[in-house]
């Protein structure tokens, strides 16, 4: 990716290329009876410090066995949480560099070398057992809906559930049970997706703090999708969120203040082309208390089913009631165009 950004205050690193490299393998195997077992994993092998990844930069990035049948879906492993697999945020023109849980960013905070957005990121769709260890299932999908459940035992990332209590963080939580419902069907020409998902956890008792307690968090989106010819098509969509957990921050679980990010997007795609704009919008209740907007525009041309070319423009505002940021104020923006290049092998 190349990009371009518009920071104020001097002392911004210029550097105008970011990327990510990311491996996945898989082996599988399916049985006459309609059993499917299977072993996956996905590998960050490289990454720089705007091109990180949602697991907090790992080099495994997930190890998990499934078992497929036709009663469901069982998950065993470093691998999502039932509440993020099937979420529904809206739909965008590239999931890597959209405002909403992206993972490749273009702002940079010179006071910390790193990306900007770490402060405080939007993400509208329930993720906070991440990676950590779980086990999950997942029903077949009847009439157009499926249910999923979760446990994740601790915030451990040792592929199997249960052998560690995880990290021995103040506020860490655990017993993270997560739960979610989507619907997908048509009504008339128009496609339709819904979304719920909800997560709670307990505060571990000897490392919880006071003004500290247990998870809970919950979120809501939708997506239509409309056909106007055989090659044009409209989408539009989003999602919101709502947590206790201070920007996010699954170690930063607070008994009095709320987080919430707000979604909306649309695209349309005319053969290999696709357009699409984005809002996006959160606050953080704390000390301090954290506000962000964001809105984006972009163009893609899908090469094929493996490359992508994106090329966009984002400008993100940030907030707060007390301090600064590192240009010495309250508030700052900043804004960026980009082209990015998703390529799969």
């Amino acid at each position: 990716m190349v990009l371009s950004a518009d920071q104020p205050a001097a002392g911004i690193d210029e550097t105008t290329a970011s990327g990510a490299a990311t491996l996945t393998a898989a082996l599988q195997r399916d049985y006459d009876s309609g059993l499917t077992l299977a072993l996956k994993g996905a590998f960050e092998v490289y990454h720089d410090r705007l091109s990180g990844d949602n697991y907090g930069d790992d080099f495994v990035q997930k190890v998990y066995a499934a078992a497929q049948t036709g009663l469901g879906r069982v998950e065993v492993g470093m691998t999502d949480g039932a509440a993020y697999a099937l979420a529904v945020t809206g739909p965008v023109v590239d999931d890597e560099t959209t405002l909403d849980n992206a993972n490749a960013t273009f702002f940079r905070d010179p006071s910390t070398g790193r990306a900007f957005v770490n402060v405080f990121a939007l993400n509208s769709a329930v993720e906070s057992s991440l990676n950590y260890a779980k086990i999950s299932y997942y029903t077949p999908r009847l009439f157009g809906v499926q249910l999923a459940a979760s446990y994740t035992p601790s915030e451990g990332k040792d592929v199997i559930p249960f052998l560690s209590s995880g990290p021995h963080a103040p506020n860490r939580q655990e017993s993270i049970w997560e739960a979610a419902v989507s619907y997908s069907g048509y009504i008339g020409p128009v496609s339709l997706g819904v979304y719920g998902g909800a997560a709670f956890a307990h505060a571990d008792g000897a490392a919880k703090t006071a003004g500290h307690e247990g998870l809970t968090e919950w979120s809501l989106g939708s997506e239509i999708d409309y056909n106007l010819n055989d090659d044009v098509k409209l989408a539009i969509g989003g999602a919101y969120r709502r947590s206790n957990a201070y920007a996010f921050d699954i170690n930063d679980v607070l008994a009095d203040g709320e987080t919430s990010s707000a979604h909306l997007s649309a695209t349309v795609s005319y053969g290999p082309w696709i357009a699409g704009g984005e809002y996006g919008e959160g606050t953080a209740e704390g000390t301090p208390k954290l506000g962000v907007r964001g809105v984006s525009a972009s163009v893609g041309y899908v090469f094929n089913a493996n490359l992508q070319a994106t090329l966009g423009w984002q400008q993100l505002r940030y907030n707060r009631d007390s301090g600064a940021f590192y240009n010495g104020e309250p508030r700052i923006r900043m804004d960026a165009v980009f082209l990015h290049l998703r390529l799969h092998v």
